[in-house]
């Protein structure tokens, strides 16, 4: 009611009771508020307790009120265009890759040292030797003052003059890890929320294959009110293009914190992890997943916000979930009705590429109803000249476009219809208006299918032929079969009369 009261303040002459609300003013609160889910809750609001007051139940001011709050207002969420698509997925790809390659150089590295490979005098020996007690700990070795904070020789040595990366080099920063999220979600369509609780995937067996690997991915999305909140997902990483591959990358990105995460906490198996920049640094919504020790796991609504903002993009995740789902033209984790209405009906998009494709299934759907039509002449009685057939008469069977090899027109008489040498006088009215009701009658005694393929471009041929004649005068015709006209018809439909 404070929204609403704002509203009638800010008005030049607002009104002084409820009993002087006039119907522009209810329209007007109507408009500026239906386009927000937030508005539409204040316009289902204000209008349940102005309903109550009686001096409102009549007059254009209840017509008003009667009208329903609109369900939605338009989507302010588009799929990208294949340009802005690009654009995210450029930058996504750029960094995590970055990341990808110096954690893969380092626990190369790591592996090195481990096996006893270096020499013990050099700096690269110094460098692991870090590393591996960062692997242990995910923190720096180095001594805290009175105050706490540490103090480490180890960062000096790990930056170097180029001055990298300290503890990024075995661990992803929450940055790199939304970045890994945005490539999962133009990859799989998968929601924000999915990476707070998406767990390792299980390596299933690939029958056939001695390469390929097979994950099978457990996708938890909760929804309100519902209890299907799981649905299994496999990817196979055949190659460098195929579903599977982005699964693998992030496998390697996140090993290290994964396996200090279970060191650190036993049982511990969720998949998008990253480090830190301080412990302190907790998420105040508590259904996320809680840190462990210096790692945190997840992408969160503010880790999406900073990554837009400091690659001057919008918020990807909603928009690139739109993308792959309109762009795969199936539900991915939610039902049928939603994937229609909330993300295919909505989008501009997908409205603009329609327009092509309805455009191009007209002119298929114009061009297949002009080969189904009667393409010769009516006349008011036959001509000598020409030949007659069991449906029409030829006015050239010599440039037929079914010409027979020995000569003349090899068509089927049913086809003569379709023919521009065919002409129809009011003689052949009966034979064709009877035609007409025996092709319909078998559809009820042939299989649909098959009736189709055989009859339904014939019957789509008298019908055009019936409108031109004038129906009323072509089903006139039926009282003057003759018994010739039901011999040659029977003929006709046994394919007694097929060349």
């Amino acid at each position: 009611m404070e929204v609403f009261a704002r509203f009638l303040k800010a008005q030049g002459h607002p009104a002084e009771d409820l009993g002087d609300l006039t119907s522009a003013t209810l329209r007007l609160w109507r408009n500026n508020h239906k386009d927000t889910p937030g508005g539409r809750e204040a316009l289902a609001k204000v209008r349940t307790l102005l309903r109550r007051e009686p001096r409102l139940a009549q007059g254009t001011a209840a017509e008003e009120l009667a009208r329903p709050v609109p369900k939605k207002g338009k989507s302010s969420k588009q799929s990208y265009r294949p340009s802005e698509r690009s654009q995210v997925l450029l930058a996504a790809e750029r960094q995590f890759r970055a990341a990808l390659l110096r954690i893969r150089e380092n626990t190369a590295l790591l592996d090195r040292y481990r096996a006893g490979s270096l020499d013990p005098t050099s700096r690269e020996w110094r460098v692991a030797s870090v590393i591996e007690y960062l692997a242990a700990t995910g923190e720096l070795p180095g001594y805290p003052d009175k105050e706490g904070k540490v103090y480490t020789r180890a960062e000096n040595l790990l930056r170097g003059k180029n001055r990298g990366k300290t503890t990024g080099r075995l661990f992803l920063s929450r940055a790199e890890l939304t970045a890994l999220a945005v490539m999962m979600t133009d990859r799989y369509g998968w929601n924000l929320s999915v990476y707070d609780r998406l767990r390792v995937p299980v390596i299933t067996p690939s029958a056939g294959e001695q390469t390929a690997v097979t994950y099978e991915v457990l996708v938890e999305k909760r929804r309100s009110g519902e209890g299907r909140w799981f649905a299994t997902e496999n990817y196979t990483d055949s190659g460098a293009d195929s579903p599977g591959r982005l699964v693998t990358q992030a496998l390697e990105a996140t090993k290290h914190g994964r396996t200090l995460a279970a060191a650190l906490s036993p049982g511990h198996d969720l998949l998008m992890v990253a480090r830190n920049r301080r412990r302190d640094d907790v998420d105040s919504n508590l259904d996320r997943p809680r840190n462990v020790g210096p790692l945190c796991f997840g992408v969160s609504k503010a880790d999406a916000r900073v990554w837009a903002r400091s690659h001057n993009i919008g918020s990807p995740f909603q928009r690139a979930r739109r993308t792959t789902v309109t762009t795969t033209g199936k539900p991915l984790q939610h039902k049928p009705g939603t994937h229609e209405s909330i993300y295919v009906l909505p989008d501009e998009n997908v409205q603009k590429a329609a327009v092509d494709v309805i455009a191009a299934g007209a002119e298929e759907a114009l061009e297949q109803a002009r080969e189904h039509t009667f393409h010769g002449r009516l006349t008011d009685a036959a001509d000598a000249a020409h030949q007659e057939t069991a449906t029409a008469d030829c006015a050239d069977e010599d440039s037929s476009p079914w010409p027979d090899p020995n000569g003349g027109c090899g068509a089927d008489f049913l086809l003569c219809l379709s023919c521009e040498n065919s002409r129809v006088h009011t003689g052949h009215h009966p034979r064709l208006a009877l035609l007409r009701r025996q092709v319909i009658s078998l559809r009820s005694a042939w299989p649909e299918k098959l009736w189709r393929e055989r009859w339904d471009e014939h019957l789509l041929r008298l019908d055009d032929l019936r409108s031109k004649v004038n129906e009323s005068t072509w089903d006139a015709a039926l009282g003057r079969v003759t018994d010739r006209d039901r011999m040659i018809i029977d003929h006709l439909l046994e394919g007694d009369l097929a060349p």
